[in-house]
C-alpha cells in the first residue's frame, strides 16, 4: 500500500473516533411500512454535530430580517436527547441515505420512554433524494390525527413543487381526545419534546432533510406544540408557523429559547375556542388554561427575540411584524379579522420559515 494511501486511511480513521455516537441513538426507530401496514423491525437513530450558520432573511412586506443566527447543540436534557440528531454540521448540509425514500405517505413509529409514537412521512414526487431539503413536522389539533392533520392541512399544496418532506405526528389521547401537552394542556405525563426530536432525528435517517432547515407548523393545540417547540427545541427547529393558538400565561416564564426565533402566528380575531383578547379557557375539561391573547404573544416573542422598534402596519394580509430582531430573525402575526379557527396560510408562511436557517 502507498503511503498516499495509507496517510488517508489513517485520517479517515481519525474521523471516524472523532464522530462519536450522540445520545440520539438510545431511540427505538422501526423501519418504513406503508400507510395502514404495521411497523417493521428497529434501528437506531442518527446522532448529529453543531449547528453551521443560517442563511440570510430576505425582507418582506411585513418585517425585514438580516442574517439568521447560529444553531444550538441538540439534545438539552433526558429525552430531549434526541434532538442531537437534528443538529447541522459544518455547513448546515448533511449526507443523503444511500436509498431514496419511496414517494408518498408511510406510517411510521419511533419509541420515546417506552411507548411507541406514530406519525405519517409524506414524500412528495419532487423529491428525488440527491440533495437534502427542509423538513415541516405538521401538528394537529385537539381530537385529531396525524392522518387526518395530512388531509386537512394547507401546506403540502404549497411545499410539495418544492420538494419539501413533510412529518404528521399523532398525538396522545387526553380528556378531549388526542392532543399534546404543552404544560397545563392538554395531555398530562408526556414528553412530546422528546418525541418531536425523536421523530426528526429519525425522519434524518429516512429521508435526505438538511438538519439546518427544519420547520414545526400546527393549528389549535398543534400551534400550541409549534409554540412550545419553540421554547425548548430551538436547537432543532429553525422557525415555526403556530395556527390558532397562543402561549400560556401558567408557563411563558419558562419559555426560554436556546437561540433567537422566527415565529409567525395566524389568527382569528373572532375565534370562540382560543379568544384572541386571552384569558382563562375550559377548552380541555380537567386542565384549565390561560391564554395570553394574540397580541400579547406577538408581543412577548418580540421581547425574547429583542426586537426593537414599533411592529408595521399590518398589510393587506392582516400581517405585521417587528424587524431589528436579534440575528436577523422574524416575529410576526397575520390576524384575519372576524376570523374563526385560522389554520394558516402557507403562502404567506413558507416565504418566511424558509428565510431562516439554523
Amino acid at each position: 500500500m502507498s503511503s498516499g494511501r495509507l496517510v488517508r486511511l489513517a485520517l479517515a480513521l481519525l474521523a471516524l473516533g472523532t464522530a462519536g455516537c450522540g445520545r440520539a441513538d438510545l431511540y427505538a426507530i422501526t423501519r418504513n411500512e406503508p400507510a395502514g401496514d404495521g411497523a417493521g423491525s428497529g434501528g437506531t437513530a442518527g446522532s448529529g454535530g453543531n449547528a453551521g450558520s443560517g442563511g440570510n432573511a430576505g425582507s418582506g412586506g411585513v418585517a425585514t430580517g438580516g442574517s439568521s443566527g447560529n444553531g444550538g447543540r441538540g439534545g438539552s436534557s433526558g429525552n430531549d436527547a434526541a434532538g442531537a440528531g437534528a443538529a447541522a454540521g459544518a455547513g448546515g448540509l448533511a449526507a443523503c441515505p444511500p436509498t431514496v425514500a419511496p414517494v408518498g405517505d408511510s406510517n411510521q413509529t419511533v419509541l420515546v420512554d417506552g411507548t411507541m409514537r406514530s406519525y405519517i412521512l409524506h414524500v412528495p414526487a419532487a423529491y428525488d433524494g440527491t440533495k437534502p431539503v427542509p423538513l415541516v413536522v405538521d401538528f394537529h389539533g385537539v381530537g385529531d390525527s396525524g392522518s387526518s392533520e395530512r388531509s386537512d392541512s394547507p401546506y403540502p399544496d404549497v411545499l410539495d413543487p418544492e420538494g419539501v418532506v413533510m412529518a404528521f405526528p399523532d398525538g396522545m389521547k387526553g380528556p378531549a381526545g388526542t392532543a399534546w401537552n404543552v404544560g397545563p394542556c392538554c395531555v398530562a405525563n408526556v414528553d412530546d419534546v422528546a418525541f418531536a426530536r425523536a421523530l426528526v432525528a429519525q425522519v434524518r435517517q429516512r429521508t435526505c432533510v438538511d438538519p439546518a432547515r427544519v420547520y414545526a407548523v400546527g393549528v389549535l393545540t398543534g400551534g400550541g406544540m409549534a409554540h412550545y417547540l419553540a421554547c425548548r427545541a430551538a436547537d432543532v427547529f429553525a422557525a415555526v408557523a403556530p395556527a390558532a393558538f397562543d402561549l400560556l400565561a401558567e408557563n411563558v416564564a419558562e419559555c426560554a429559547p436556546s437561540r433567537p426565533i422566527s415565529v409567525i402566528s395566524f389568527r382569528g380575531t373572532a375565534d370562540s375556542r382560543v379568544p384572541y383578547e386571552g384569558g382563562p379557557s375550559s377548552l380541555v375539561p380537567g386542565l384549565p388554561l390561560t391564554f395570553l391573547g394574540a397580541e400579547a404573544t406577538y408581543a412577548k416573542w418580540a421581547e425574547l427575540d429583542h426586537c426593537v422598534g414599533p411592529a408595521s402596519a399590518p398589510d393587506a394580509r392582516g400581517c405585521s411584524g417587528y424587524s431589528g430582531c436579534d440575528d436577523g430573525v422574524e416575529v410576526i402575526l397575520c390576524s384575519k379579522q372576524d376570523g374563526r379557527l385560522e389554520p394558516g396560510d402557507p403562502s404567506v408562511a413558507w416565504p418566511v420559515l424558509k428565510r431562516h436557517t439554523l
